[in-house]
């Protein structure tokens, strides 16, 4: 099998590099192109925004659909490095960002639909322009909303994954803790942006996701850079099966 021929650096490297791009992008498409383009609670002007910068706004949605696609490969990968440490939580928390990952790239339909409705402004249409720059108001706020449930899966990715790395032995535990207490803080905002999203988005966005960033990123540049310590990796896969902790 390919997998098992594979050196676990191989999969390091690779996925340090997605892992990169996946945090450039994501910070690109959420912080360049929405954080400048969508002024909330104003429909008119951000319609006016992504009108006035429309290859901006589609810049960011095709950097964000890229990430999709490597963060499928990224789940892979993790699960591969991390399932001699137990082989089940690795699998489910490979599963989690594979649903994170699904629930996000739908979220981005509700993108193209704001472009679509927008790109009817100047055209006959039953819509008044006032009425078309609602509608694409609105799919912008599906789009937040699906985004802020899809952090819920993508914290509980991060538990787990977090876990594994601290317990590993030939990852780093520090970066292990910070992601557990990242992924918590996913959860934490996800639940408060359905339950209570005036709060989530004054008092939790962004301090709340920070840990997360730093432990991201800096598991990004360590699996570039370091990689794993592969005489310890190569002496817990031959342990077991990774079934106990």
């Amino acid at each position: 099998m390919l997998v098992e021929k594979t050196s676990p650096q191989t999969y390091t490297r690779i996925g340090g590099i997605l892992y990169l791009f996946i945090i450039v992008a994501a910070g690109f498409g959420e912080i360049f192109v929405r954080g400048s383009l969508i002024v909330w609670g104003d429909p008119a002007t951000t319609a006016a925004n992504i009108q006035g910068s429309e290859t901006l706004f589609r810049l960011g949605l095709a950097g964000e659909m890229l990430t999709v696609v490597c963060d499928i490969s990224l789940a892979m990968i993790l699960y591969v490095l991390l399932k001699p440490v137990h082989r089940n939580l690795a699998l489910v928390a490979a599963f989690f960002r594979l649903s994170f990952i699904s629930i996000y790239g739908v979220t981005k339909l509700f993108e193209i639909a704001a472009l679509v409705v927008l790109g009817r402004a100047g055209s006959q249409t039953v819509f008044e322009p006032g009425q078309l720059h609602e509608l694409a108001y609105m799919s912008l706020q599906v789009h937040s909303l699906g985004y802020g449930v899809s952090l819920l899966l993508f914290g509980c990715c991060c538990i787990l994954f977090g876990h594994l790395i601290h317990r590993s032995g030939y990852l780093p535990k520090t970066i292990g803790i910070l992601l557990v207490i990242g992924g918590w803080g996913y959860v934490v905002f996800s639940l408060a942006q359905i339950l209570a999203p005036a709060f989530a988005g004054k008092y939790l966005f962004p301090w709340i996701i920070l840990p997360a960033f730093f432990a991201e990123l800096g598991l990004a540049l360590w699996l570039l850079i370091k990689g794993v310590d592969v005489q310890k990796w190569e002496e817990r896969v031959l342990k077991g099966d990774g079934s106990s902790l």
